[in-house]
């Protein structure tokens, strides 16, 4: 069982419920078109400390943190309480970013790998999420063609245990002032630009530790 103290002595972590499932629209975008997505979601003059058109607070932009000891450079740490993403750097730091994390009971506290990551993905809701809401998500059934509006946004880490594909995901969104929240289907969400930057330095294989929220307080994987 992962507990906050869990959290604060080891380095496993917590994550959400599922969100996309297989894939089932294929028209795929050639480089050009992915090109051309990057720079509409990325604003002009683009700096991750500072820019902010999506009006969220200050502390949810991306900063560079001290890492606990002991984290293992390449992994990422999800804080749920704090809706915190901690990308382990080598040499004692982190990078942190503000994301989004599943609303109601859509947690699931564990350790995954990553074994998949995906640049403008398509997306398929979940029969469960259907089931849930189907006047949002029947009309996916078939699954989203990539692109600014996809569900996953630009850019999709595919969380596994094993083999198999949990159907979470740290991702982009078309909704950046979720960020914050617990607003979502269950993955963890970022704003776009935000998980471009992420994306290229995420190698497969590695470690994701997602931690349970929590109301006692934040929780931080920093010193």
């Amino acid at each position: 069982m992962l507990t906050r103290r869990h959290f604060i002595t080891t380095t496993a972590a917590m994550f959400s419920a599922p969100i996309a499932g297989p894939l089932l629209a294929n028209t795929w975008p050639t480089e050009e078109q992915k090109a051309a997505w990057d720079a509409q979601v990325t604003p002009a003059n683009y700096d991750p400390a500072t820019t902010n058109p999506w009006g969220l607070h200050p502390r949810l932009l991306p900063q560079r943190v001290e890492a606990r000891p002991g984290l293992v450079p390449g992994d990422i740490h999800v804080d749920a309480t704090a809706r915190y993403l901690y990308h382990i750097e080598p040499g004692g730091t982190a990078m942190r970013y503000g994301v989004a994390i599943g609303e109601g009971g859509l947690y699931e506290p564990g350790t995954y790998t990553i074994r998949r990551k995906v640049r403008w993905p398509h997306w398929t809701p979940t029969q469960n999420m259907i089931r849930r809401e189907p006047e949002a998500y029947a009309q996916y059934e078939d699954g989203m063609e990539p692109g600014p509006k996809n569900a996953l946004g630009s850019r999709a880490l595919y969380l596994y245990i094993g083999d198999r594909d949990t159907y979470l995901r740290i991702h982009g969104t078309p909704y950046p002032r979720s960020i914050g929240s617990r607003s979502s289907s269950g993955c963890v969400r970022m704003v776009m630009p935000h998980i471009n930057d992420l994306y290229e330095q995420v190698e497969t294989g590695v470690t994701a530790v997602l931690y349970p929220a929590e109301n006692d307080g934040p929780v931080t994987a920093h010193s």
